[in-house]
């Protein structure tokens, strides 16, 4: 006997049932035996456990999983694995928060232990509020990018890339962060204004009366002086070039050059050059190749010995300190209040700053039109997300920088000759490995047959490892691999284009030479209700779980279904609202519908020839099936949303449900009713199943408590994507069924206004027709509109003047 359907819904207890059925039941499972269904693939983003999920996670995640539940019920083998993103920065700074510790007091091996130690702690809760926002995710398809697997895969990438000469180490003036105490990537840099001072320092022409002025915001830098140039067309210092001038502070005697990239508008026209005050000291020593730097500070941003008396001090401090020195020696001429950008590390939001020393990097400013090209074929959705990947490649400036200074993450696999310096790579039977850890397999250095060896103490950049997700993540089913690799999809948010897109699509290429993926799926940001980034700063973060609680995961998922895909989208509870007013009015058309359906032993109720106003709502239906498929299809599950909901609320519960009461509350089994009852257990079933992906929990419900019994699955996200049905005279019935909406609304309208109920007969209304062929359809569901607008008498008549399709007198 089938269970009574309840009078209202109750998500906390529907959210909690399904995720440990779904769990129980294997209902996402990724099937490797099943070799006749085609595998659609998912690169799934591996979220950062340091932390708690946010509301950017909903919605993103959401919106991926609208596609991969839609790509299961039309018949894939769905391969959607669940990772998270564990050896980065962030995590560091979360194990220390949590343990009141610091990594700098230990070794990289007892920080490693407390790291993996504090992450088994704390990644289970964050699985489940990832499971509580209803991510159809294969969860017993993991990794994380920190274990044995990640680690074997992401330092067996190095040493293939060594070995093929796309991996080089050098000394080679690198960002790094300062708070960090790490070397950073070009990926990883952020613009933010500061205030600062423009200041204007003077300094003497050596054998001559003359004093130059420059300008910088920099002075901090004085001590790494290494040049100073003006342009060769500016005429108020065309006599000095070749001279030089003796800088305040340090003595150092440095040669004017002329220089043809000097900006004569900036400051006073003369520019002083450090190592390394940025990206133009650095462009300036390549254009002169003869000076030599001066290196003082450390990759922990502490300047050296180098620095003289200011060694020891950040930055920060040895500007104070050098500009009081200036103002001493009358050499600060004046400052001037100014706003700049400058870069930060995205991460803490530090000033990064540049020093050289020794780092390993891969080589790929040389594959710009290659990695250009590559991108012109992935299939991008929205298509003008592209552009960010063309601007990034076109910007690109320096080869990637893979080494970390970090107690934690995936260690670089090698050694160094301690006598001849030479690189000895591990022996891949040996990964994962940490060369601190354990030793090389081999007995003495190929090259001077010494038998000590230093172990590489740095770690590789995180995106080192994250850059391989597709090939980790395949590697899981290795039996599939060749069906999964390169993968289908490519879902992420727009602000990592420049990170975890570039720098997959590189590896793939240099690995592979094929994109990793055919499509990519670009998601926006979720906002603040004012349109702001949300931030802990501001206090305007919204928490997933606590709504969650207050309006259920399907009203979440509802409001991230609201933008177009690749748009940001500010939160408004009214749209969580307006998902809980949609979960309501599916509970109780559905409820309406199944206690007319249990009435009877519905699987015996048989038939097909469908009354014309049951043809028209499955022609409807149809019609939204056609179009949510194409939208789907696109990745337009916005749009696909609309025309499911227009479907449900429109034609089905406004119209259709009130069309068929008269027949339905008919006592006798009439095949009038039986026609009414088949369309209306098809029809809701199809709606349900279009809504499924998008309210996976409550669909479920009405599932289980109904259509289980006769359609054999175990979840309605099992159940295949709903097709059309071809009809007979299928555009007749949509004429009669809208001219019906149209007579109908005419009638109510008028009763309103009369001041009647709606119950009340009408003796008599006239039905003036635009066309013949109208009528004509008319003629036939007379009996509909009697039975339905109360009325006793209907006269018809064609008028081809009129503007309007349809007019009712009464």
């Amino acid at each position: 006997m089938k269970e009574e359907f309840p009078g209202r819904y109750d998500s906390k207890t529907c959210e909690e049932k399904y995720i440990k059925y779904w769990s129980e039941n294997r209902i996402y499972k990724f099937n490797k035996k099943d070799a006749k269904r085609k595998v659609y693939s998912i690169d799934t983003p591996p979220p950062t456990v340091s932390g708690k999920m946010h509301l950017g996670h909903a919605f993103s995640y959401s919106q991926m999983d609208f596609i991969a539940r839609y790509k299961r019920m039309k018949g894939y083998n769905v391969f959607y694995p669940f990772g998270t993103d564990d050896n980065g920065l962030a995590t560091i700074i979360l194990v220390e928060k949590i343990n009141k510790t610091r990594a700098k007091n230990m070794t990289r091996a007892e920080f490693t232990e407390l790291c993996l130690k504090t992450l088994e702690e704390i990644r289970p809760k964050y699985i489940m509020d990832i499971k509580r926002i209803g991510l159809s995710a294969d969860f017993n398809l993991k990794y994380t990018t920190i274990d044995a697997h990640c680690r074997k895969i992401a330092q067996k990438s190095f040493i293939d890339l060594y070995n093929i000469g796309r991996i080089y180490r050098k000394k080679s003036p690198i960002m790094i962060c300062p708070k960090c105490k790490t070397a950073i990537a070009q990926v990883e840099l952020e613009d933010a204004e500061r205030e600062s001072y423009l200041n204007y320092i003077k300094v003497p022409v050596i054998g001559t009366k003359q004093e130059l002025v420059f300008a910088t915001t920099r002075p901090e830098l004085l001590p790494a002086c290494i040049g100073i140039s003006v342009h060769p067309k500016d005429k108020r210092y065309k006599d000095i070039i070749g001279k030089y001038v003796k800088m305040p502070i340090t003595g150092a005697e440095i040669e004017v050059t002329s220089d043809e990239e000097t900006d004569m508008n900036y400051g006073t026209g003369v520019v002083y050059y450090c190592s390394y005050g940025g990206v133009e000291c650095i462009e300036w020593m390549s254009r002169h190749p003869g000076v030599k730097s001066i290196n003082i500070m450390g990759v922990d941003g502490a300047y050296n010995k180098e620095a003289g008396k200011y060694e020891g001090m950040t930055s920060l401090k040895a500007r104070e300190e050098i500009i009081n020195d200036l103002k001493k020696t009358g050499a600060l001429v004046k400052q001037e209040a100014i706003k700049h950008i400058v870069n930060t590390h995205e991460r803490c939001g530090t000033d990064v700053e540049f020093v050289a020393t020794e780092q390993w990097f891969i080589k790929y400013l040389d594959l710009k039109e290659k990695l250009l090209k590559a991108g012109a074929k992935l299939n991008w959705n929205p298509a003008y997300m592209k552009n960010r990947l063309d601007n990034w490649i076109k910007g690109l400036k320096w080869d990637w920088c893979l080494s970390r200074q970090k107690k934690f993450g995936v260690p670089i696999p090698l050694w160094y000759c301690k006598k001849c310096g030479e690189v000895v790579l591990a022996d891949q039977k040996q990964l994962p490995v940490d060369p601190l850890e354990d030793k090389p397999l081999i007995k003495k250095c190929p090259k001077c047959n010494c038998t000590e060896f230093i172990p590489e103490a740095d770690v590789l950049d995180t995106w080192a490892t994250s850059s391989m997700t597709p090939q980790i993540a395949a590697s899981l089913v290795p039996d599939r691999y060749k069906d999964i690799y390169p993968m289908d999809l490519r879902p992420q948010a727009h602000d990592i284009i420049s990170f975890w897109l570039f720098n997959t699509l590189v590896k793939s290429q240099l690995h592979s030479k094929v994109n990793p993926w055919k499509d990519v799926m670009i998601s926006g940001w979720a906002l603040d209700p004012k349109g702001k980034k949300m931030s802990k700063s501001k206090g305007n973060v919204v928490e997933p779980q606590i709504m969650i609680g207050k309006y259920s995961a399907d009203a979440l998922r509802y409001w991230a279904a609201k933008s177009k895909l690749g748009d940001d989208l500010a939160f408004k509870e009214d749209d969580l609202r307006n998902g809980i007013k949609l979960c309501i009015k599916l509970w109780n058309a559905s409820r309406f519908t199944i206690s007319h359906l249990n009435k009877y032993n519905f699987g015996k109720i048989k038939g097909d020839n469908h009354e014309i106003i049951d043809a028209w709502i499955i022609e409807k239906t149809n019609i939204a099936i056609k179009k949510a498929t194409k939208h789907l299809d696109n990745y337009e599950y916005s749009a696909a949303k609309k025309e499911i909901e227009m479907l449900f609320y429109n034609s089905f519960c406004d119209n259709y449900l009130e069309f068929i009461k008269y027949r339905i509350y008919d006592e006798q089994l009439t095949g009038s009713k039986k026609s009414a009852l088949i369309t209306l257990d098809s029809v809701l079933f199809s709606i349900l199943k279009m809504f499924a992906p998008f309210i996976p929990f409550i669909t479920e419900e009405i599932y289980q408590l109904h259509f289980k019994e006769m359609k054999k699955q175990k979840s309605i996200h099992l159940c295949s994507w709903p097709k059309a049905e071809p009809q007979k005279n299928a555009s007749k019935c949509l004429m009669a069924g809208d001219l019906l909406c149209n007579i109908i609304a005419q009638v109510r309208q008028y009763k309103n206004g009369n001041g009647m109920s709606l119950k009340i007969p009408l003796k008599s209304i006239k039905i003036t027709l635009k066309a013949e062929c109208q009528k004509q359809v008319i003629e036939k569901i007379i009996k509909d509109i009697k039975g339905i607008g109360i009325v006793e008498n209907v006269v018809l008549d064609v008028s081809k003047k009129q503007k309007e399709n349809v007019v009712v007198e009464f």
